[in-house]
């Protein structure tokens, strides 16, 4: 599995690195820019990312903004819904207008509040169909 992890804390994306390893290859950005530039050399490639894990609050372009430019990548190409990468959100912030926006208006896969333990995880990786536990 092509996994990428867009985190700004330095600290966390290493965090998530080390979890996600076990289950495929990742790649990591420090912020929404790398991360749209990641993803559009890898759709361009033909080798989409089946998962991204994606901090909502980074200076600059923030999670919501890029999770809506890369459902609008897939789109101009054709990928359907059930072919689109798996997005989860990650975020310091339980806020219930966050959870909206990134559902109902971003199109993401899933929602995590940091910090991020390895079952709560597994267990969203289960859910999306990505992994088998």
């Amino acid at each position: 599995m092509r996994i990428l992890i867009v985190e700004d804390d330095y600290t966390s994306m290493k965090l998530m690195q080390k979890l996600l390893s076990a289950y495929g290859d990742t790649t990591t950005a420090s912020n929404g820019e790398e991360a749209l530039e990641c993803v559009r050399l890898a759709l361009e490639e033909e080798k989409p990312y089946e998962l991204i894990c994606l901090d909502i609050m980074m200076p600059g372009i923030d999670g919501h903004q890029v999770l809506k430019s890369i459902r609008a990548m897939e789109k101009v190409r054709g990928i359907t819904p059930k072919d689109e990468a798996k997005i989860i959100m990650t975020t310091a912030l339980d806020s219930p207008k966050d959870v909206i926006e990134a559902y109902y208006q971003g199109g993401c896969s899933s929602y995590l509040v940091k910090p991020i333990e390895k079952q709560q995880l597994v267990d969203k990786l289960d859910e999306l169909g990505l992994i088998n536990t």
